[in-house]
């Protein structure tokens, strides 16, 4: 398990409006209608708003990919594939309903554990997507192996098959990770407890999505190449 970063309150102040008053939360879970709401209100942001939401995705994007590169995880580019990308929006309710409630104590969590989830949806889809792309819920399909708290260690060890060393390694990876996206969400000037501090959150997670899965992909050996 990632150790909890402990952070400033300025973070928390940019971060805990999720958990504790603008999605109302009951006996630590999101009501599905609040979530289809919020969610809903995003094709409802101004165009400024909406500038801004992908101009963070972005850069966020950006930054983590140089950090990887340079620890030749990542080779300059966000390797994708469609398959992958796509299955973020069928399980993204499921994963921030439980990821919600670990934001107050342990963001690093809230926001790594998506990183994971984008390594092991990569290894199964090279694995056998014929398979594995007709479950329900590939998210749930992981986290029901120990449960979300032991998230990290099945992907690690039981999925990617990481040992010793390399199950360390990864780990102090994915937290470094979930630190920067802490970092960068602490120089946002986003109103806490507001809809647009909600999408800032999925974006930030879902950015961590794909460059697990990113990370993931490089491992198996694929890359760009030109064709023609």
């Amino acid at each position: 398990m990632m150790q909890q970063c402990v952070m400033s309150l300025f973070v928390h102040a940019n971060i805990c409006w999720f958990a504790c008053q603008y999605l109302s939360l009951h006996k630590n879970k999101i009501k599905g209608s609040e979530y289809t709401h919020l969610t809903k209100q995003l094709k409802e942001t101004t165009m400024e708003q909406q500038e801004y939401l992908d101009n963070f995705e972005q850069q966020l994007t950006e930054h983590l990919i140089r950090i990887l590169t340079s620890m030749e995880l990542l080779d300059k580019q966000l390797l994708e594939s469609p398959d992958i990308t796509d299955k973020w929006d069928e399980v993204a309710q499921s994963y921030v309903t439980d990821a919600v409630k670990e934001i107050q104590q342990y963001p690093t969590v809230s926001l790594g554990w998506a990183m994971y989830l984008g390594m092991a949806v990569a290894r199964l889809w090279d694995d056998d997507w014929e398979i594995y792309s007709k479950l329900p819920n590939i998210y749930e399909y992981i986290r029901d192996k120990r449960g979300f708290d032991y998230l990290d260690e099945v992907v690690r060890g039981d999925i990617l098959g990481l040992k010793d060393k390399d199950f360390d390694h990864m780990e102090k990876v994915v937290q470094g990770c979930a630190q920067q996206v802490l970092d960068k969400i602490r120089h946002e000037q986003i109103e806490p407890q507001s809809p647009l501090a909600f999408h800032a959150y999925v974006k930030s997670v879902r950015t961590l999505y794909r460059i697990g899965a990113a990370v993931e992909l490089k491992a198996l050996g694929y890359k760009f190449e030109k064709i023609g």
